[in-house]
């Protein structure tokens, strides 16, 4: 066995090739049966086994040379390569291994890369960095073709061409993101990579070519002379890479270790700006992911793939609030031929694949693009368009700038729907979706709905596409609806869908309050306690009357799976004082920092929000 805590390369660079082959068979058995148990990502990582492999063959990480992955969820391999294998069975558990790469975790993870598109900036910000401190290391960064779609990605290769650092960007090129790459850039890769055909032809041509007797060797150099133009009559004499300063080798087979060496051996050894095209096959060695990688881009726990292919779903089942969200939005669109649907590169993660099955030419998958697709909807809105962007709440962090921008100052009618709102479980402290409410309601012009059940989502949709102005915003979470079985009595029709809240009624002098998920435990934690509840489904602007409501409390309790800065409880707080309240208020959620990896379950008691902790601070006095 070659796989150990102790590899590194050191050993991976003395390995034959035999047994670099070896150890790739035992790191991708250790990826499948560990991803398979705790969940995680798959059909990437399977696919750049050989890739990691090669890489830590070439490149000192514990010795110099920095790595960025891009997206850090291929990584699993890097982590299994340095140093991580005793642990690697606590992988997106509570104090395991992360599911992406982070500096904090190893110091083989060169920069944290929970989000697409970041890695040129960050590798050319590393080299400028060592070569102003004289460090004679080398830089690496992997990129997916998927996250080349991202505008970031063009602004660090627009710079970093210009630099003499020795910094080699590594295309891995699978044609897929989550759901396949689009658009323009797409094309042209695949243009790209339909070039190997001149390197395979030149091969066979060279091999023949020496075999000649005599004169083949003469022949072979005499020819060589009109090589480039060969080269540029099947290459088209045009490379974007090139153009922006970079050399560039490849494309290469990301699955054939001899060739993968050697290609980022020369680009190391040229100490400037390169470029390695690496083609790799998502899901290889595992043939259910071969034939479905967007299917096995993540997996649940104990093997449950997750909700990337809807439509093998029962056509009435709706087991989540993505697929609840999707089969509405498809209602709404086969009636009103104004709206649009708008994805960045995760149509079946936000249930889209069914307005795209029904509407084909109203639906657009911008590629990891969400500043674009922000702005694209202002522009579709300005020509009477309903456009309706389903984006995780996490991923829309990266289109604040065209919110405030493009819609909310003339009011443009666009909705966002905030799929992954509040805590997500094992994927970190890059995906929790924690951040929304308090960025969205800094924004003038911009209602937040926060619907707590399927048909509940169903109204907050249909009343922020067609009675809301400006800025409308639906925010849901992951996974299925609360279960309302064991709701007491009393709070029974507390789960009827609302336009704005829901109030129990007084009955008591402490007010519980909060939104969304959480509500049914916090109705239960109420009739545990006897305190009085208040839902609400409208956040942002608040409705009036509940300011009237929780005047004539003497304690108010808001427990808010969120961000407490800046956020909901906070803004109805500062309000309720404005007003001359005095009681005493409270609130509960993320008070600092970053929500780390473990289930959703674990993460909303770590915060006081789920049951246990509601009757607690409720039972206080």
């Amino acid at each position: 066995m070659f796989l150990n805590d102790n590899i590194n390369h050191g050993t991976i660079s003395e390995m034959t090739t035999p047994q670099l082959k070896a150890l790739c068979r035992e790191l991708r058995g250790s990826i499948l049966h560990t991803v398979m148990k705790n969940g995680g990502h798959l059909s990437s990582n399977l696919g750049t086994v050989e890739l990691a492999v090669a890489i830590h063959y070439v490149y000192d990480v514990f010795g110099g040379d920095k790595v960025i992955w891009d997206v850090g969820h291929q990584a699993y391999a890097h982590k299994l390569l340095t140093g991580r294998l005793s642990r690697f069975d606590t992988l997106r558990k509570k104090n395991g291994v992360s599911g992406f790469t982070r500096r904090a975790e190893s110091p083989a993870d060169a920069f944290i890369s929970g989000h697409s598109s970041t890695s040129v900036s960050a590798a050319y910000g590393i080299s400028t960095a060592m070569c102003l401190k004289g460090e004679n290391g080398a830089v690496a960064a992997v990129i997916g073709d998927g996250a080349l779609t991202g505008g970031m990605a063009y602004e660090g290769l627009n710079n970093a061409g210009k630099t003499a650092s020795n910094l080699t960007l590594i295309l891995n090129d699978n044609a897929m993101s989550i759901s396949k790459s689009t658009g323009a850039l797409a094309r042209y890769l695949a243009h790209i990579r339909s070039t190997r055909k001149y390197y395979c032809a030149k091969e066979r041509f060279k091999t023949a070519l020496s075999a000649v007797p005599l004169v083949g060797r003469s022949l072979e150099k005499a020819l060589a002379a009109t090589k480039t133009l060969v080269k540029e009559a099947l290459y088209d004499s045009s490379n974007l890479f090139e153009n922006l300063g970079f050399a560039y080798i490849g494309p290469v087979d990301g699955h054939d270790l001899e060739n993968l060496t050697e290609a980022l051996s020369v680009a190391k050894l040229m100490k400037r700006p390169c470029v390695v095209h690496v083609f790799t096959r998502k899901g290889k060695g595992y043939k259910p992911a071969e034939l479905n990688p967007g299917e096995y881009h993540a997996v649940a726990e104990n093997g449950v793939v997750e909700e990337f292919v809807y439509d093998r779903v029962p056509a009435h089942s709706d087991g989540s609030f993505s697929e609840a969200f999707g089969r509405e939005l498809e209602r709404l669109g086969k009636s009103d031929s104004r709206i649009c649907a708008i994805t960045a590169a995760m149509k079946y993660a936000v249930g889209l694949n069914y307005f795209k099955n029904s509407c084909a030419p109203r639906f657009f998958d911008t590629g990891i693009a969400e500043q674009h697709s922000v702005t694209f909807a202002a522009g579709l809105a300005v020509q009477g368009m309903l456009p309706v962007f389903a984006v995780y709440s996490t991923f829309l962090q990266r289109g604040f700038d065209q919110i405030i921008h493009d819609c909310a100052i003339e009011k443009t009618h666009i909705t966002l729907c905030i799929d992954r709102a509040g805590f997500v479980g094992a994927d970190g402290e890059t995906h929790q979706g924690i951040f929304d409410v308090p960025m969205l309601r800094a924004v003038p012009n911009t209602a937040i709905f926060c619907p707590a059940t399927f048909e509940e989502l169903r109204r907050c949709l249909s009343e922020a596409v067609y009675r809301t102005e400006g800025i409308a915003c639906v925010r849901y979470p992951k996974g299925g609806e609360p279960t309302v079985m064991g709701v007491p009595e009393r709070f029974r029709n507390a789960f009827e869908p609302v336009r704005e809240y829901y109030y129990s009624g007084k009955s008591s002098g402490t007010l519980a309050i909060t939104y969304g998920r959480i509500s049914a435990d916090l109705s239960r934690a109420c009739d545990r306690t006897s305190a009085d509840m208040l839902r609400l489904v409208t956040i942002n602007p608040f409705p009036v009357k509940i300011f009237d409501v929780a005047a004539g409390y003497e304690r108010i309790v808001f427990f808010e799976e969120g961000s407490i800065r800046g956020g909901a409880a906070e803004g109805f707080f500062a309000e309720l004082a404005r007003r001359g309240y005095r009681g005493r208020v409270e609130c509960v959620g993320v008070e600092d920092g970053f929500v780390p990896a473990a289930t959703v379950d674990e993460q909303l008691a770590m915060y006081g929000l789920d049951f246990d902790g509601m009757v607690g601070k409720l039972g206080e006095r």
